[in-house]
């Protein structure tokens, strides 16, 4: 009898449905997307990770529920950084790969995943890191051990021999024993390593389509890989279901890429009036990661740099401050991304003002960070507003957004898949 008892009471226990987690939100605002205008007082519930629902007035919440209290304060849909750099940090040290193990990359990765998150961004696109150090970040945050964003991570970027994105500046011997594996020559190769970043965990293939600034290589920011091999980069990665971002600087770079089928063109610094048609016709996104520009030219003259390096940053600053304003006018579609790691991250927010002073308005640079940058990750049914079904990624702050993105630089509460960040 007391055997069979045990049996039963276990019995029930397996039956019993695990009590739901809720959260009840009383806002004195919602924004619930780009395109709307805010509510006012509203209860936003969330249970198990996902938003239920969006009431007018502050609802009562149901037993065992907990209450966020942000009646003073609007909340809005997390924001989405579509170029970041997670497991790194600002500065010049360069030699420093060949000393440092991939792994301490996790460590400072942690720091700045919580400070990313912390800053009201809690989707992100990590844009090139050491083979395993994002997916081990990607795994951490949404397991919930390491407090952060959503991690979209591509690993370790596609390069051409010696170009931007591969291991140079050191003997030749070293070079050789830092190589990440993933440079290529020729379409076939190129594809082969596309295949292999997919079965290594990638999301998204980056490539670095162009030369770059802050590698050791004195030569231009032009084009990198010939048509074909981006080409077959491009149609290698969708036939696996996987998108390309594209480092590009340089104006035919930019256009070689978007007319092989690239899908983000990240920087595009030097883009024309040529290379903007032919990214409006294939529906090409610039992330133009205004703020990049912005820290790297905040450290000249310091000693960071190496005088190679800083050579090209002096180059560049001008057009840096115009591109993107062009680029708007021309009919190119833009999507938020500011290549944090090269400054200090935390301060991702920063790009808005830079987007407006380009001449975007607030509520369209909103967009960009949201339900844009939602659409280029495939995603626009899961993060990007607020709405019924969607992950509870929000954020807290004062005022409205939607006239004024400033607010968005002092973030006051943030909820990363349901998890309070703190």
């Amino acid at each position: 009898m007391r055997i069979a008892a045990l049996l039963a009471l276990g019995a029930a226990i397996i039956a019993t449905p695990a009590l739901a987690d809720t959260t009840v939100i009383h806002a004195g605002a919602v924004v619930v997307d780009a395109d709307s205008q805010p509510r006012g007082q509203s209860t936003v519930t969330v249970t198990d990770g996902r938003i239920v629902s969006i009431e007018d007035g502050f609802a009562d919440a149901p037993t065992g529920a907990t209450v966020v209290d942000l009646r003073n304060k609007t909340v809005a849909p997390g924001l989405i950084d579509l170029h970041v750099h997670l497991t790194g940090d600002p500065g010049g040290d360069f030699w420093k790969e060949a000393v440092e193990p991939d792994e301490w990359g996790v460590v400072v990765g942690a720091k700045n995943a919580r400070l990313t998150a912390l800053a009201g961004f809690t989707t992100v696109r990590e844009a090139g890191s050491g083979r395993e150090s994002a997916f081990a970040l990607r795994r951490g945050t949404e397991e919930g051990f390491i407090a952060g964003p959503r991690i979209v991570a591509a690993g370790p970027p596609l390069a051409i021999v010696g170009g931007h994105g591969d291991v140079s500046g050191f003997r030749p011997e070293v070079n050789e024993v830092l190589d990440t594996g993933f440079t290529c020559t020729g379409a076939v190769e190129c594809a082969e390593k596309v295949r292999l970043a997919s079965q290594n965990g990638a999301d998204v293939i980056k490539i670095t389509a162009t030369g770059g600034v802050l590698s050791q290589q004195g030569r231009g920011l032009e084009a990198h890989f010939s048509d074909a091999e981006m080409k077959s980069i491009a149609d290698t990665a969708h036939s696996l279901g996987l998108q390309v971002m594209a480092h590009a600087h340089g104006a035919r770079g930019v256009e070689a890429a978007s007319r092989a089928g690239i899908d983000t063109i990240e920087h595009g610094t030097y883009l024309d009036e040529a290379a903007a048609n032919e990214m409006k016709k294939n529906g090409t996104v610039l992330i133009p990661t205004l703020m990049a520009f912005q820290g790297v030219t905040e450290r000249l003259g310091k000693g960071i740099y190496t005088p190679v390096v800083e050579e090209k940053i002096r180059a560049v600053a001008e057009t840096a401050r115009v591109f993107m304003g062009k680029a708007m006018r021309w009919g190119v579609p833009i999507a938020f991304g500011t290549d944090a790691g090269v400054f200090g991250h935390g301060r991702n927010a920063g790009e808005f003002a830079l987007m407006v002073a380009q001449g975007m308005g607030h509520r369209k640079a909103f967009a960009t960070a949201t339900t844009n940058a939602a659409k280029v990750l495939g995603m626009e049914n899961e993060i990007g507003r607020i709405a019924p079904g969607y992950s509870a990624d929000l954020i807290a702050i004062d005022g409205n957004p939607l006239e004024d993105t400033a607010t968005l630089e002092n973030v006051g509460w943030v909820m990363v898949r349901g998890r309070v960040i703190d």
